[in-house]
């Protein structure tokens, strides 16, 4: 059990859960994606935003146990929609198929949950040669958002109703390397520290979410792009840390948010009529909330989305 209770000015607390916060909410005739959707509070956003009546796309890397979660929420809601769709946020090839796939079925788009991601994690790296934490939090999302915007653009205009776009970032982004990004090394293993390289991913999370809005709010867009800290959750995530995750997993219970819990803030952000017409800011326990100085950085959000640009080029070969 979380055991502070306050509420913020929101209504909630640390202790909402994912229902509490959009109980009464109606989600029908929306289309949401959500990555990561086959375990942890990627598994819970999606149950809960389908209890909602959201038509839900679970883009996951497994697709199998993508079907199983699925079988589960039929079990519980039996009228909930649901589709199962494969992406590997690690290989830019495969946003590419997805998106191409999502946009055969015809579907509308009002609900982007970038929620994937995997934590400090031993220095790897992805398909199109980008070190795994950054390539999978942040280029996978990126490519993702810049290739589904047009079919977002055009649901809120056809829908007249916001569209949503729900980075899931952590508190982690204050721990990143010195400058915040290191454009110069984002290969370099000799320097590489899986804690700031973690950290470095969830930074540029927020700061893609602030130059989205920017982006956005130039073009008149009825579309929103906000990041935020789910908490610390008792999840898959500290896989790569036995050590960590068996310690964890003792006093868990006691000092960390339940999956319930660790979806509150996205839910939140993603369906409640509070939120209407934020956008660029930073959730925590779903209430608003401050990120660390990097993250207020204009000029490094600009440069972020410049060399994120150069990097999903399809004419750039890392």
């Amino acid at each position: 059990m979380w055991p502070f209770g306050w509420k913020g000015p929101s209504g909630f607390s640390p202790r909402s859960t994912a229902e509490q916060v959009t109980e009464g909410i109606d989600a029908t005739g929306l289309t949401a994606i959500v990555t990561g959707a086959s375990s942890g509070i990627g598994t819970e956003t999606s149950r809960v935003l389908a209890l909602r009546g959201a038509h839900v796309v679970m883009a996951v890397r497994n697709v199998d146990s993508g079907k199983k979660v699925k079988e589960e929420i039929l079990k519980e809601i039996p009228n909930a929609k649901i589709d199962v769709m494969q992406l590997d946020l690690s290989s830019m090839e495969s946003v590419r198929k997805f998106v191409s796939e999502f946009i055969s079925l015809g579907l509308p788009l009002n609900l982007l949950i970038n929620n994937a991601g995997i934590m400090a994690a031993p220095f790897m790296l992805s398909q199109d040669n980008i070190e795994m934490q950054f390539a999978t939090n942040h280029v996978g999302h990126f490519l993702l958002t810049e290739l589904l915007l047009d079919t977002m653009k055009k649901s809120a205009t056809e829908s007249n109703r916001e569209g949503r776009i729900v980075i899931i970032s952590s508190d982690a982004h204050h721990f990143t390397y010195r400058g915040g990004i290191r454009f110069d090394k984002i290969n370099d293993e000799s320097g590489y520290n899986s804690i700031q390289a973690y950290g470095q991913s969830k930074l540029a999370n927020v700061l893609h979410a602030n130059e989205l809005t920017r982006r956005l709010k130039e073009e008149g867009v009825d579309i929103t792009a906000n990041s935020l800290h789910p908490g610390s959750i008792m999840t898959n995530l500290l896989r790569f840390h036995s050590v960590i995750n068996s310690f964890v997993s003792m006093v868990g219970r006691f000092a960390l948010k339940n999956v319930q819990q660790g979806a509150a803030t996205t839910c939140y952000v993603a369906l409640h009529p509070h939120v209407k017409g934020v956008s660029g800011e930073y959730f925590m326990d779903s209430n608003l909330s401050k990120a660390g100085s990097y993250a207020a950085d204009v000029e490094l959000a600009k440069k972020l989305w410049d060399f994120t640009s150069s990097l999903t080029s399809p004419q750039v070969v890392c």
